[in-house]
């Protein structure tokens, strides 16, 4: 059995992890699923696309453990090919046809079996691609500029986003210039653009990391630059997907009361700092997740609509930097983890059947 699949003999192709490792480690395959069937609470969806996140490369390397062997990815979207044939089994509505997008673990592979209460129907006048863009990206980045710092900074308070240029830190700059934040932003020159294309206020150009899939963080001095923009006072909201190599600045730029948002591990895993730290600006510190910010039905279909919403109002700009094929998936990764991207990245999904 394979984490990811549920069973009824079948063939399909998938992207499988056998062992953790580097882009070797990713195996486009044809294989024998002893598990694609519907329970009394999933459906079978017929995949179009699958969405790449860095998530995907944390589960790659053991960063984030899964036991092995499994398929990798959790973001992806189609149609729905079977639901539960159980008597008493409730179909939220859904039927066979119905497009959806969902988050779930299996997703790179042409068939994925998806709880009910995980799936979001994709507006008519919505194309998948962008509704797939709309999920991981788009949802952490609602609950990290609606939802975590709630209560603690409020409209008209500066907030500073990491990595404006793309991925979720695209999403989140727009999403905070939403709720009426002045928003500092960070991108590379590579990635660099009129700022109000990311919702930014303030936008602090950095040089290329070679090889990294982020900036050089030394080649700034971000806190005097956040200090001259807040007139001393510093960030309300620090929202810090790259980790490591700008917790100690994300520290530095906080304001009287203000909260540290760590939740992603782009240059590395954040490492264990004394809590009295936190002390001189009476400060505040979160290690946030997705799946506990869309833990209920009602709270995911909340979040989606809005971001949804935000899309087709012409609010937020969607970038789809690249649709790779699946079979490509050694490259797809390679590309991620170099800092190329500047938008999101989508794998196209050709099912025969």
């Amino acid at each position: 059995k394979i984490e990811g699949v549920t069973a009824s003999r079948m063939k399909m192709k998938a992207v499988v992890v056998e062992a953790t490792g580097g882009v070797e480690a990713l195996q486009f395959k044809n294989f024998e699923a002893t598990s694609i069937q519907c329970t009394s609470n999933e459906a079978i969806i017929k995949n179009e696309y699958a969405g790449l996140n860095f998530i995907d490369t944390y589960h790659r390397s053991g960063l984030y453990p899964r036991d092995c062997p499994f398929i990798l990815g959790q973001e992806g979207g189609g149609v729905i090919e079977r639901l539960p044939t159980d008597p008493g089994a409730d179909l939220l509505g859904f039927k066979v046809g119905d497009r959806v997008v969902y988050g779930a673990f299996g997703s790179y592979a042409e068939k994925t079996s998806v709880p009910l209460d995980k799936l979001v129907p994709v507006p008519d006048d919505m194309e998948m691609k962008t509704a797939i863009a709309c999920m991981i990206q788009g949802l952490t980045a609602h609950y990290l500029s609606s939802s975590v710092g709630a209560g603690i900074a409020k409209e008209g308070d500066w907030v500073l986003v990491y990595g404006v240029g793309s991925g979720t830190g695209q999403w989140t700059s727009q999403m905070c210039n939403l709720r009426g934040y002045k928003v500092i932003g960070t991108t590379s020159k590579g990635k660099v653009n009129d700022k109000s294309t990311f919702g930014c206020d303030e936008l602090i150009v950095l040089d290329n990391a070679t090889g990294k899939s982020y900036a050089d963080y030394t080649s700034v001095d971000i806190v005097s630059k956040v200090m001259d923009i807040t007139n001393g006072k510093g960030c309300k909201l620090i929202i810090d997907g790259i980790g490591k190599d700008t917790y100690e600045i994300s520290l530095k730029c906080l304001a009287k009361r203000g909260l540290f948002v760590s939740f992603g591990n782009a240059s590395g895993a954040v490492p264990a700092f004394p809590v009295l730290r936190l002390l001189p600006q009476s400060a505040y510190m979160t290690r946030p997740k997705l799946n506990d910010f869309v833990a209920s039905r009602e709270e995911l279909l909340d979040r989606a609509s809005d971001v949804f919403t935000w899309v087709k109002e012409g609010k937020l700009n969607i970038v789809i930097d690249k649709v790779f094929d699946l079979e490509e998936v050694r490259a797809a990764h390679e590309y991620l983890e170099s800092g190329g991207s500047k938008g999101k990245v989508l794998f196209e999904i050709k099912c025969p059947n």
